[in-house]
Formats: C-alpha cells, sequence, structure tokens
C-alpha cells in the first residue's frame, strides 16, 4: 500500500506511521533540491521513526530518493545505487512526467501510469490545437487574469489547515 505524505503540521505523517510496519517500509522522498521544508520535515520524521524502530544501520534500507542534489540526498543517509535522478532543468510543476512520479507509478501500476502519461499528452494536444473558446487551459489563464487584474483579487489558494480536512 502507498501513503503520500506532504502536510508539514506533523499530524498527517505521525497518523501514517501509525499504521504501517517498518520492517517492510519504503520511504521514497521526492524532492529536486532536497531543500524544500514540508518534504525534509517528514523525511527526517520518517528517517528517526526508522532509527528508532529498526536502528540507525536500517535507514539505508528503507529509504530511497528521487532527486537533482545527490550531494544531499547522500548526507541524508541514503546509497546512491537508491537514488532516482532527472534533469535539473525540469521546473516543479512538470516533475511529475518525470522520475519524481515514480511514487505515483508504484502506487497506481504501470499501465494506469501509461494511462496518466497519454491523459497529460492528450491536453498538451487540447491545449495546442482546441479554440480559445473550447481551450481548457487559456480559459483557466484569462480567468485568472480577469480575476487579477480587472477584479483585483490579488490571490487565489486552495488550502486544508489539516490534511484530514481534505
Amino acid at each position: 500500500r502507498a501513503h503520500f505524505v506532504s502536510n508539514i503540521d506533523g499530524a498527517h505523517i505521525a497518523d501514517t506511521l501509525k499504521l504501517i510496519d517498518p520492517e517492510t517500509s519504503l520511504f521514497i522522498v521526492a524532492s529536486k533540491t532536497f531543500t524544500t521544508i514540508e518534504t525534509m520535515t517528514n523525511a527526517a520524521t520518517a528517517r528517526r521513526f526508522i532509527a528508532e524502530k529498526l536502528g540507525e544501520g536500517a535507514v539505508k534500507h528503507h529509504f530511497a530518493a528521487v532527486s537533482t542534489a545527490l550531494d544531499k540526498v547522500a548526507a541524508f543517509g541514503i546509497e546512491s545505487d537508491r537514488i532516482f535522478g532527472f534533469w535539473d532543468w525540469v521546473g516543479g510543476r512538470y516533475s511529475i512526467w518525470s522520475a519524481i512520479g515514480l511514487p505515483l507509478m508504484i502506487a497506481i501500476g504501470p499501465d494506469n501510469f501509461g494511462k496518466f502519461l497519454d491523459g497529460a499528452h492528450a491536453m498538451d494536444r487540447h491545449f495546442r490545437e482546441a479554440p480559445i473558446r473550447e481551450n481548457l487551459p487559456m480559459l483557466l489563464g484569462l480567468i485568472g487574469f480577469y480575476n487579477r487584474n480587472v477584479l483585483n483579487y490579488p490571490t487565489r489558494a486552495i488550502l486544508p489547515y489539516d490534511q484530514r480536512l481534505s
């Protein structure tokens, strides 16, 4: 079973750690820079969990990373044969299509991940080929522009306070 933890407040990872068996768990730390505060806070908590339950030497057997920051991954204690790299020019918004998508692919399976990629390709084609009045990415962009520049709404955010509220 796959679990995804992203909330920095600690409740999400605490709840998740109660559900897992440390002996059979693999943590995949996915961070381009290996400095993202939410990711690294949760990774440190997971690392402490494994070290407390199984000993410090077990950490290297229960962690893998997807990152471009090989030095930071090594400093965390993840061995080089457990690092999945990707190009440093891949932006965060698009990284799911790179090796960063590994945890998702494991969770949904390679066939479904292939369908996911096919859907992304279809949306790329839609953006490139659809008339403006039917072009969803363009319409969303225009709505954002209108909200910011005509209605003077300076920001847009959808943020659950706690993961359990999502």
